[in-house]
C-alpha cells in the first residue's frame, strides 16, 4: 500500500495535561491494575486469565486475579540488558492453548557486540521449558540501542519481528544483514519459501522489509491481514507503515526527520524513486511505542482506530482511519499516567497500557462516568 505522507506536528496546548481527555468514546481514564513493574516493555493474556509482562531489565513477571507474583517466571536465557537492550516483545502462539509456546525478544551478546534474538518456550504455571532461540539478528554490533524488538503473529501463522538500526544506519539498506528490516519465520524459525529475498545472492532471507530506523510497534489490520509497523525518526519524522513484502522504506535516505541538534539527514530528501512513503509521520517525534488496532465495543467510535503509545509525550494516540487514510487524531492521557510503553487491546475489550518507568504500571483504560 503506497501513500503520501502526511505530516502531524505536535501542538503543546496549554490546560490539556491534566484534564479529562474528550474523546468519539466520551471521556476516558485510565485505572491502575498493577504497580511496581520495572520498565515494563510487553504484555500478553494467556487464555486461562493470567498476563504476562516482560520487564525490560531480564525478568518476565506473572499478573493473576489482578495481583503481580512476586516470583518471576522461570527458565528465561540469558538476557543482555543495557540501554534500550533488554527482554522485550512477546508474543503467543496462534494455538497457544494447545502447545503452549510463548515468543519472546530480547537483546543477547555475541562476538561484535549486541542483537535482538527471538527465542521460545513452553509456559505453564511460572517456568518455560524447551526454551530455545530459534531466530538471532546479524550482524552483532557494539552499540545498546536501536533493538526494535516487537513481535506479532499473523493470520497464515507467520511470525513477524521488528528491528532497529543498532545505530548503523547504513546497514537498514545492506540486504546482507537483518539491521533496519522486518522479518518473517514460521513458528518454529524457519524462513518461509515465499519470502521475497529467498535465493537471491547475498541478502538475509529471514527479511519481509527493509530501510526501517527503529521498529517498536506492530500490529495485524483487523481488515486486511496487512503488517502496519510504527518507527522512531531521529529528531522528527516518527513514521507509520503498511508494510509490503520486499519493499524499502527509505532510512537512511529519505526521512522527515533532521539530525538530533539540527541538520539534514543524508542529503535531506523525504523522496527517492523505489522507495516507500509513510502513511503518516510526526514532527517533532513523538518517541512511539508499542500499538494496537482497536477492534472492541467499550469505547463508542473507536471500532477500527489504531492506538499508538508515545514515550516523549506521555500520551495515548488515536488514529481514525479510513481506506487505510488518516481521517482523525486525538491526543489522550498527556502527562497524566508517564511513558507509555505498550497498547494492548484485552479479551474483555478494554484497552490495557503499561508505562515505561522504574515504577512502572499496568492501566486498564475505561470510560469515565
Amino acid at each position: 500500500m503506497k501513500s503520501a505522507a502526511v505530516c502531524l506536528p505536535f501542538l503543546m496546548a496549554a490546560g490539556l495535561l491534566f484534564s479529562p481527555p474528550a474523546s468519539a468514546a466520551g471521556s476516558v481514564r485510565a485505572v491502575e491494575v498493577v504497580s511496581g513493574l520495572t520498565f515494563p516493555w510487553s504484555m500478553v493474556f494467556l487464555p486461562e486469565g493470567e498476563m504476562l509482562v516482560s520487564e525490560r531489565p531480564g525478568q518476565l513477571r506473572r499478573i493473576v486475579n489482578g495481583r503481580l507474583l512476586s516470583q518471576p517466571v522461570q527458565g528465561l536465557p540469558k538476557v543482555a540488558a543495557g540501554g534500550q537492550g533488554g527482554l522485550l516483545g512477546l508474543a503467543l502462539h496462534p494455538q497457544f492453548a494447545e502447545n503452549r509456546w510463548l515468543y519472546f525478544a530480547y537483546a543477547a551478546a555475541g562476538e561484535g557486540g549486541y542483537s535482538t534474538h527471538v527465542g521460545r518456550g513452553k509456559y505453564r504455571d511460572g517456568i518455560l521449558t524447551g526454551v530455545e532461540a530459534i531466530f538471532r539478528a546479524t550482524p552483532k554490533v557494539n552499540t545498546r540501542h536501536h533493538y526494535g524488538g516487537q513481535l506479532v503473529f499473523d493470520r497464515q501463522g507467520y511470525l513477524f519481528l521488528t528491528l532497529g538500526d543498532k545505530g548503523r544506519r547504513e546497514l537498514a539498506q545492506e540486504l546482507g544483514n537483518h539491521a533496519g528490516s522486518v522479518i518473517r519465520l514460521q513458528d518454529d524459525g524457519r524462513v518461509p519459501d515465499d519470502n521475497p529475498f529467498v535465493g537471491q545472492a547475498g541478502a538475509a532471507p529471514e527479511i519481509w522489509s527493509y530501510g526501517h530506523r527503529n521498529q517498536q510497534g506492530a500490529a495485524i489490520h483487523p481488515q486486511t491481514g496487512q503488517l502496519w509497523t510504527h518507527e522512531h525518526g531521529p529528531q522528527g519524522g516518527d513514521e507509520v507503515n503498511a508494510i509490503r513484502a520486499g519493499a524499502n522504506y527509505g532510512w537512511p535516505v529519505i526521512t522527515y526527520g533532521e539530525e538530533y541538534g539540527g541538520g539534514k539527514v543524508g542529503e535531506g530528501r523525504t523522496t527517492q524513486t523505489g522507495m516507500e512513503q509513510p502513511l503518516l509521520t510526526w514532527v517533532p517525534s513523538i518517541a512511539p511505542s508499542g500499538m494496537t488496532f482497536y477492534t472492541g465495543n467499550r469505547y463508542p467510535g473507536w471500532q477500527g482506530s489504531l492506538l499508538v503509545g508515545a514515550l516523549k509525550f506521555q500520551l495515548l494516540v488515536r488514529l481514525g482511519l479510513q481506506e487505510g487514510r488518516l481521517v482523525e487524531q486525538e491526543r489522550l492521557l498527556q502527562g497524566a499516567i508517564g511513558r507509555i510503553r505498550d497498547v494492548r487491546q484485552g479479551p474483555d475489550g478494554y484497552v490495557w497500557l503499561l508505562t515505561d518507568e522504574a515504577d512502572g504500571g499496568l492501566y486498564r483504560l475505561e470510560p469515565a462516568q
